[in-house]
């Protein structure tokens, strides 16, 4: 399964953006299994799973994002959204769906540049 990410761009501090995953080659029931999950990589930083979302919608945050970012998932379409609200130049990062334990192949990502 190779997740496909979009949406990124480049925003002003206190904006706002939503990126989408979709699980391209993922048959939906094995999607469906899945608790998913958004990551991001800033320069010189290792990956860090950043928000988590259940089959039915249960969702978890780093403190970081908490109050700020929102995880959702349309299992219909096999894809997973992450929306951004007041973004932070500390949110710049290569964001990446995967699975919670990273089982999936590791998309090309989709980069958030938030300008200081």
């Amino acid at each position: 399964v190779l997740p496909v990410e979009s949406g990124g761009g480049v925003v002003q501090a206190g904006g706002s953006l939503r990126v989408s995953c979709k699980a391209s080659g993922a048959i939906t029931s094995v999607f469906n299994s899945k608790i998913m999950g958004w990551y991001r990589q800033a320069p010189g930083k290792q990956r860090e799973l950043i928000a988590t979302i259940t089959r039915l919608g249960s969702t978890n945050y780093v403190d970081s994002v908490k109050g700020r970012f929102t995880i959702s998932r349309d299992n219909s379409r096999k894809t997973v959204y992450l929306q951004m609200n007041s973004l932070k130049p500390e949110d710049t990062a290569v964001y990446y769906c995967n699975t919670e334990t990273g089982e999936f192949s590791w998309g090309q990502g989709t980069q958030v540049t938030v300008p200081s």
